[in-house]
């Protein structure tokens, strides 16, 4: 389920800080660049509010969820509101489970392979590399020597366009994009720029 949103362009947008009155505009203006994941972080203000509007303004080809997932109650509120996607900067198997039970599409964090095989068993649809500034493509490549092949391997944290291409190379599958594609401060013009900056970068690296 999760590859298909991850197929035309494998960047999720992690829109952490969003408020619910520019919820839909900022959706738009990353569907428009290509994008077709969403996050919005439960540190955010009013974040089931934004979560909310988003599922319910943005097409049906677009996963609308959660970031910083932290407590199985909090796997309720998000589904509650229409949310289908539930990422987590730990790897909290219950969290893991309860996502899955629910049939939500679910990616915790990881920063060792002891964490990634733990939350590939409990049903992971994803690993989430997380803080990848502390783990470099070197570590990612040895991480994918012996995990499964069809693991789905998405480095979050520092992530520019200018340093996507060595995590590709080391068999990264896509990235979450974080303060280099939105903060709160941004216009919707401004993060409409970097949302097409990633793109364009995405676009040239798989051309190359």
């Amino acid at each position: 389920m999760l590859q298909d949103y991850l197929t035309e362009l494998p960047l999720i947008a992690i829109l952490r800080g969003l408020k619910p009155e520019n919820a839909e505009a900022v959706g738009h203006i990353l569907v428009e660049a290509g994008f077709r994941i969403i996050e919005v972080p439960l540190n955010s203000p009013d974040p089931f509010r934004s979560i909310q509007i988003l599922a319910g303004a943005m097409p049906k080809n677009v996963l609308v969820g959660a970031g910083t997932v932290l407590d199985p109650q909090q796997v309720h509120g998000v589904r509650d509101v229409g949310g289908r996607l539930i990422v987590m900067p730990h790897a909290d198997l219950e969290v893991i489970r309860l996502a899955k039970e629910q049939d939500l599409v679910c990616t915790p964090g990881v920063a060792t392979p002891t964490e990634a095989f733990a939350a590939l068993k409990a049903g992971a649809d994803a690993i989430k590399i997380f803080p990848a500034e502390a783990i470099p493509p070197a570590v990612v490549k040895a991480w994918r020597a012996v995990l499964p092949k069809e693991t789905i391997v998405l480095p979050v944290g520092g992530i520019k366009p200018d340093n996507m291409k060595s995590y590709l190379d080391a068999g990264a599958n896509g990235f979450g994009l974080g303060s280099a594609l939105f903060t709160p401060s941004m216009s919707v013009e401004e993060i409409g720029r970097n949302a097409r900056a990633f793109a364009t970068a995405w676009q040239v690296l798989r051309a190359s």
